[in-house]
Order: C-alpha cells, then sequence, then structure tokens
C-alpha cells in the first residue's frame, strides 16, 4: 500500500498544480503581461497559422489546455493507485508513460517554467518513482 500511496501523493500534487494553473488562467491577471502595450498587442495580432484568433486567445487557450492535462494526469494516476493499485503496478506501459510525462514536464518547468512548479513537479516525479520503485522492491 505503500507504493500506492506514493503515487497518490504524486497524482495529488499535479492535481493541485493543475487546478491552481486553471484558476490563473482564468481568474485574475497572474498570467498577464507587466506591459500593457504588451498585452494590447498580443490582443490585436494573430500567429501566422490563423487570423481566426489573436496571439492573447491562444495562449490563453494553451495555458487552460496545460492544466487539463495536469489534472487528467492526476485523476487517471490517482484513481489507478488508489482503486485499482494491482492493475497499476502489473502495467509497465502505464507506469512508463506517466513517468515519461512528469520527466517531460520536470524539463519543461526547468527550462520555460519558475521554481513553484519546477519544485512541485520534482516532488510529484520523485514520490512517483519512489512508488514504482517500492511496489518492485515488495515483489
Amino acid at each position: 500500500m505503500l507504493a500506492a500511496n506514493l503515487i497518490i501523493a504524486s497524482a495529488a500534487i499535479i492535481a493541485l498544480l493543475g487546478i491552481v494553473h486553471l484558476i490563473y488562467t482564468f481568474r485574475g491577471n497572474k498570467f498577464h503581461p507587466r506591459d500593457a502595450d504588451l498585452m494590447a498587442r498580443l490582443q490585436a495580432v494573430s500567429p501566422v497559422i490563423t487570423r481566426q484568433t489573436s496571439m492573447w486567445k491562444a495562449w490563453v487557450g494553451f495555458n487552460a489546455s496545460h492544466s487539463l492535462g495536469a489534472i487528467l494526469f492526476g485523476a487517471v494516476y490517482g484513481y489507478l493507485a488508489l482503486l485499482h493499485h494491482a492493475f497499476l503496478f502489473q502495467s509497465t506501459f502505464l507506469l512508463t508513460l506517466g513517468f515519461l510525462l512528469l520527466a517531460s514536464y520536470l524539463i519543461l518547468g526547468k527550462l520555460y517554467w519558475f521554481s513553484v512548479p519546477f519544485r512541485g513537479i520534482l516532488l510529484a516525479s520523485i514520490l512517483y518513482a519512489a512508488g514504482w520503485f517500492a511496489q518492485a522492491w515488495t515483489q
């Protein structure tokens, strides 16, 4: 049960980061640029791929979809670890996929984000790896 609890803790951290990120995407100004002129330009300029949106709308959409991905990871892996841990720990595919997603988030966090999400993802990754290791150790 230790292994499952470690995965649940990992999933909860990622889900919480996703929820906070989603709230910040639609409430307040935490993801707004500090420069009001830049905000106006982002709202007025479209990307090369299409004129059907603005850079600002694309930014909001990317942030929202990114949040939903983190929430989905937390929900799926938390659910599997809580209610179907035998299935999860018997699936090398699911365990590897979860770890690769966390590793990808960790790299992105280091290269492009700031310390709070990076540290949260690092902790979640350590807990996930510890859960996987604890399960392998007890077999």
